[in-house]
C-alpha cells in the first residue's frame, strides 16, 4: 500500500505531462453541430464514436505532429489563411469530357488541381465551361465535383 501511496505523485506527473505534450480535441469538439449531422456521425453509436475518436488520436500525427488536428484556432489554422479552408467554385474552361484515374484540372480562376484517386473516373460528359465546386472534407481531402453531376474526385492543389 506504501508503495503504491508513493508512486501516486509520479504517475499524476507523468499523466499530465503526457497530456500536456498533445492534446486532443474530439470529433465532436472540432465540428459545429451542423457539420457533425451532415457528415452523418449522430448516427454513430457511442462505441463507434469512441473507435473513431480513438483512430484520430493514434493518427493525429500523420500531418505536421498532431497539429493539423488540433482544432479550431490550432496550430495549423494559425498558418492558414481563409482561401486555405474555403471552398473553390469555379469554372473549366473549354471542352470539358470527363476524367479516367490520373487527371489536372485548370481551373478558370488560375487555380490548377491533379486527381489523387487512381480508381475514379466521369466519362461520357460533353460539357463547355462547366461549374466545378472544390469542397474541402474530412481529414483535409478535398474534393472536386462537376455541376449536374453525383461523382466526385479526390484531388490536390498542384499550383
Amino acid at each position: 500500500m506504501r508503495t503504491t501511496l508513493a508512486l501516486l505523485p509520479l504517475a499524476l506527473l507523468a499523466a499530465s505531462a503526457g497530456l500536456g505534450a498533445q492534446s486532443f480535441s474530439t470529433v465532436e469538439e472540432r465540428m459545429s453541430a451542423a457539420e457533425f449531422r451532415d457528415a452523418g456521425l449522430d448516427t454513430l453509436t457511442e462505441a463507434q464514436l469512441q473507435s473513431l475518436n480513438a483512430w484520430l488520436q493514434r493518427n493525429a500525427s500523420c500531418e505536421g505532429g498532431g497539429a493539423a488536428l488540433a482544432g479550431p484556432g490550432g496550430p495549423r489554422a494559425a498558418r492558414m489563411d481563409e482561401d486555405d479552408r474555403a471552398d473553390v467554385v469555379s469554372r473549366l474552361p473549354g471542352t470539358f469530357t470527363g476524367w479516367q484515374g490520373s487527371a489536372v484540372f485548370r481551373l478558370e480562376n488560375g487555380q490548377v488541381w491533379r486527381s489523387i484517386d487512381p480508381d475514379s473516373s466521369l466519362r461520357g460528359v460533353n460539357l463547355t465551361n462547366p461549374k466545378v465546386t472544390i469542397e474541402r472534407g474530412i481529414f483535409g481531402v478535398w474534393r472536386l465535383k462537376v455541376e449536374g453531376y453525383n461523382t466526385a474526385v479526390k484531388v490536390e492543389r498542384i499550383e
